[in-house]
């Protein structure tokens, strides 16, 4: 038997669950039932989002390992495509003014889409993307 492949999860350590859980609810998510300031989840197509406080997800995922500063980038972007190249920056706009913060503004890329680059409120970055050809469910 080989790893699956698939992904199921992706686990923000957050250190303010209840303010990227705002965050999020602003961006229009809806909130999977029974959340709470010290866990929360939404389902995202497939993949569920879940936040969950850093110092408690360290301790299982990363126990001799510091934390990394606050606002800090991990090396991990996450994607939400659109269905066109408009769709793009009028997503990235809703972002911002969900609470966002604009990281990279929104360009023609040299592999034919187009993206731009945004940080919740404790740093993840999220790129906002068009792909030509990428089949959304």
């Amino acid at each position: 038997m080989g790893v699956p492949q698939r992904l199921s999860f992706v686990t923000l350590g957050a250190r303010d669950v209840g303010r990227l859980r705002a965050f999020y609810a602003a961006w229009g998510w809806q909130e999977r039932d029974g959340g709470s300031n010290g866990f929360a989840q939404f389902d995202l197509g497939g993949v569920r989002l879940a936040l969950f406080p850093v110092e408690q997800l360290a301790a299982e995922a990363a126990p001799e390992e510091a934390l990394p500063a606050p606002g800090a980038w991990s090396g991990v972007t996450l994607a939400v495509n659109v269905a066109t190249r408009e769709d793009v920056d009028a997503v990235i706009e809703v972002a911002v003014a969900a609470g966002a913060r604009l990281v990279a503004a929104a360009v023609d890329r040299g592999w034919g889409g187009r993206s731009g680059y945004l940080a919740d409120p404790e740093g993840t970055r999220w790129e906002v993307a068009w792909l030509p050809g990428l089949e959304l469910s």
